[in-house]
């Protein structure tokens, strides 16, 4: 499968480039949501010059492959889960660095400070960054009151990463690697009590059946990213790039209020289920914050200077 081809299109009239676009997630996820429209949108921009063809749900690749496949150029183009970078360089991890963002504002404060250097990594890779989209805050989900975080205390909670391991650690829980559809029986066996995930998991995985308490905690905003291999962009002509420059800016903006706008709506269906909403105690907030600046030294200790750049950024320093 080559970055691109031409092929006569009947609406344009014209020769038409074709790209292939694997992303790891089912049409019904919002990111892919807003894949469909920028690919509609960079068709129209271009005059059906440019066409994106989208293979959702990792129907083409898997999740894990789909940045070798756009490395290699046997795509031009893919969507993947930034943090799962996390082996290649330190600050792929860096949003979903426990604590850190705790807000769409800083969030977006976040990704400022971080996408340049980002870019550069990826730029080495000879991939070009377009744009990227976060997904709803991560919160902690517990069968019980949590007051103080001595009520964390031996809890039997789900992870999915080292850096949510580290985090359970410090809690005083015990993490339990467990999948989003394992979640379920996981909770019904007792192999987890708790979980730290997001509103948008915690109805998919219908969690009312299994906690009660939903502590709105935004413990770090994960985002996804949309790249292309620069040397399938660079056969682009400049209108063409510009296009697919303007549609990516749209897209960025229009998923991160699809991100809000799913937050908002899935917390509310977390409610009407019967679970009890909350923001954390201040006591159980300040415990948060020294575990935060805890995870941030531990982090920056390997991420080296640029790491150190980025917490000063979102330090305000």
């Amino acid at each position: 499968m080559s970055c691109g081809g031409s092929e006569p299109d009947d609406q344009a009239g014209l020769s038409t480039i074709t790209w292939d676009m694997p992303t790891p997630y089912s049409d019904a996820v919002f990111h892919t949501q807003n894949i469909h429209q920028f690919a509609e949108e960079v068709k129209q921009l271009t005059q059906y010059k440019l066409q994106i063809q989208v293979h959702s749900g990792a129907a083409l690749y898997k999740h894990p492959e789909i940045k070798r496949a756009v490395r290699s150029g046997q795509v031009p183009i893919g969507e993947i889960l930034i943090s799962l970078l996390g082996n290649e360089d330190p600050l792929f991890q860096v949003d979903s660095l426990p604590l850190l963002a705790t807000s769409y504002d800083q969030a977006r404060k976040l990704w400022q400070v971080s996408r340049p250097e980002i870019e550069a990594l990826l730029d080495k890779q000879g991939l070009k960054l377009l744009y990227a989209v976060p997904w709803p805050p991560q919160g902690l989900y517990t069968n019980k009151p949590i007051a103080v975080m001595g009520d964390m205390q031996g809890a039997k909670i789900r992870v999915y990463n080292a850096l949510l391991s580290r985090l359970v650690e410090l809690l005083g829980g015990n993490p339990s690697t467990v999948q989003s559809p394992e979640i379920p029986q996981a909770f019904s066996t007792g192999l987890i009590n708790a979980m730290i995930t997001s509103p948008s998991t915690g109805v998919s995985s219908q969690c009312w059946d299994f906690v009660s308490h939903y502590y709105d905690i935004q413990a770090w905003i994960p985002k996804n990213m949309v790249f292309v291999n620069k040397r399938a962009f660079d056969r682009l002509s400049p209108d063409m790039q510009n296009a697919l420059l303007a549609a990516a800016r749209h897209a960025e903006e229009r998923g991160w209020a699809m991100s809000e706008k799913e937050t908002a709506e899935k917390t509310r269906t977390l409610s009407k289920n019967g679970m009890f909403v909350l923001k954390p105690t201040i006591e159980f907030q300040n415990s948060l914050d020294e575990i935060r600046i805890q995870m941030a030294a531990e982090w920056e200790a390997v991420a080296g200077k640029t790491g150190a750049i980025v917490l000063k950024a979102m330090e305000g320093e």
